[in-house]
């Protein structure tokens, strides 16, 4: 197994790609620590864990908090004697989300308030530093590690209306260089991926949705690779769980030398042609929102 005896813990690990993400790693041998803001969620996940015959504990918190992430890191060290993977996949996405997506309110730019990019930057980015911080002395302590960050497709092209939230994501891509460089003569290797396909819906619903489990082109009914805006044609849709896989890999030792790298989970095509569709691509194309 890729991750026998290793330690992971993931934020955001109630719902989503940071569920997966625990069911997955668990699978392959790990103990999971999932922290959520969500009590309820993350405890959800811990019951599938040990359905599956491994070991999780639910952790309570906010991760742009920094003390209640000391506090998780803590309480994952209590309970397992150390920690090998820090996961920053915790995210929230910019109000009004992307309107072609979600079918809400068009938010412009100039009608956002302090309020919302604050809320954006505490948890995108902040969350994402003050996680990697609060497991730098665990995983010292423990001969080296990962520190792995959910960025965004949305990091590297341009989305209508979440000009707040690719920002913080860019600035994710931008932390893992400057981390890399400095934490690699402690062991500890830093990379993010950045999906585009195969996110969970949930990432735009209300705060206590049920979990979906799903992704967004699973849920949108049957799978027509034909009219998928999709450029690789596949006999499926992209699942939570191919995102997953792209984790597993970058906290695994298949991926020993691989530091400061931001990899992005979908195919060439399609993040090419994100921020411009050319005259070939008849139609007008559906956004997918991401993570």
């Amino acid at each position: 197994m890729k991750l026998d005896g290793k330690v992971a813990l993931i934020t955001g690990g109630g719902s989503g790609l940071g569920r997966q993400s625990a069911q997955l790693f668990a699978s392959e041998g790990a103990s999971i620590a999932v922290v959520d803001i969500d009590p309820e969620r993350a405890a959800g996940t811990v019951d599938l864990v040990e359905q599956q015959g491994g070991k999780a504990i639910a952790i309570t918190a906010d991760v742009s908090v920094e003390q209640e992430i000391v506090d998780a890191v803590a309480a994952t060290v209590d309970a397992f004697g150390k920690l090998d993977i820090a996961f920053a996949n915790a995210g929230v996405i910019s109000r009004g989300g992307v309107p072609s997506v979600a079918g809400g309110e068009v938010v412009e730019f100039q009608d956002l308030t302090d309020g919302d990019w604050q809320a954006v930057l505490g948890v995108n980015l902040s969350g994402v530093f003050y996680t990697a911080k609060a497991a730098v002395p665990a995983l010292r302590a423990n001969g080296g590690g990962v520190i792995l960050a959910t960025s965004s497709a949305a990091s590297l092209q341009a989305y209508h209306g979440i000009a707040m939230y690719s920002a913080t994501k860019a600035g994710v891509n931008g932390l893992v260089r400057g981390l890399s460089l400095d934490l690699g003569r402690y062991g500890i290797r830093v990379n993010a991926i950045a999906p585009t396909h195969g996110m969970s819906p949930n990432f735009l619903m209300p705060a206590g949705s049920p979990v979906v489990g799903q992704s967004y082109e699973e849920t949108a009914g049957p799978w027509d690779s034909g009219i998928s805006p999709i450029s690789l044609k596949l006999n499926r849709p992209p699942s939570l769980r191919d995102n997953a896989h792209a984790a597993l890999f970058l906290v695994s030792d298949d991926s020993a030398y691989i530091s400061g790298v931001t990899l992005p989970t979908t195919d060439g095509g399609t993040l090419s042609r994100v921020g411009m569709w050319f005259p070939e691509d008849q139609g007008t194309p559906t956004l997918t929102a991401d993570a």
